[in-house]
């Protein structure tokens, strides 16, 4: 292997060992046998298992937040934006579910571009903007859009970490009644909410290995 394909070799064998045992449950030793190297490898390429877990965490934060963010850029409603963004949640849960589970494990290595909840905060964010043409379309303060970003952002992220498990309903079912409840409030829930046909940005990206 070259050196870039030695990197991604190790990149691929971590990413798997800490999602299923967690980046404290994982040892050097482990990532050098499963990848069939000797332990000066990994630390040649990333300093450790630190090093080598943050380059994962980066790549699967660049990646949920992409998709994230194609979905809430294309054209449509705001409710069909909103949409978008839990089917493509949904889709990374469902398409890198080790990423996933890697991101929402709690651990106390430091992370070059942060936490699964800055992560949330950085979607939330850009939520915010599309709930302040909403709110001023309805009359609402839109300096309140900001706290509704985060209810908003936060119910999908923790529903879509009880999904992680279950896988039931289906993921467009899912996508449907977090959208209902979203939308619409407990005293205006629709009985059979169903998505627009305009909901789905495209096919998922994962990160790139």
């Amino acid at each position: 292997m070259t050196g870039g394909e030695r990197r991604e070799q190790l990149i691929g064998v971590g990413r798997s060992l800490f999602a299923s045992k967690g980046v404290e449950g994982t040892t050097v030793e482990e990532i050098a046998a499963a990848a069939g190297v000797s332990k000066p490898v990994v630390y040649e390429h990333f300093g450790g298992k630190e090093g080598l877990y943050a380059v994962v965490v980066d790549r699967e934060i660049a990646a949920l937040l992409g998709a994230i963010t194609r979905a809430l850029s294309g054209r449509g409603s705001p409710r069909t934006l909103l949409e978008r963004a839990t089917i493509a949640l949904l889709d990374y849960i469902e398409f890198s579910t080790e990423g996933f589970r890697i991101l929402v494990r709690d651990s106390p290595v430091a992370q070059t571009t942060g936490t699964f909840a800055s992560l949330i905060s950085d979607i939330a964010r850009q939520v915010e903007h599309l709930l302040v043409d909403a709110f001023a379309a309805r009359g609402y303060a839109p300096e309140r859009s900001g706290m509704y970003a985060q209810m908003l952002v936060g119910m999908v992220a923790m529903t879509g970490q009880w999904w992680l498990d279950t896988r039931e309903p289906a993921k467009e079912e899912v996508a449907a009644h977090l959208v209902n409840l979203a939308w619409n409030g407990l005293t205006g829930l629709e009985p059979e909410p169903r998505l627009s046909s305009r909901a789905r940005p495209g096919p998922p990206v994962g990160p790139a290995l």
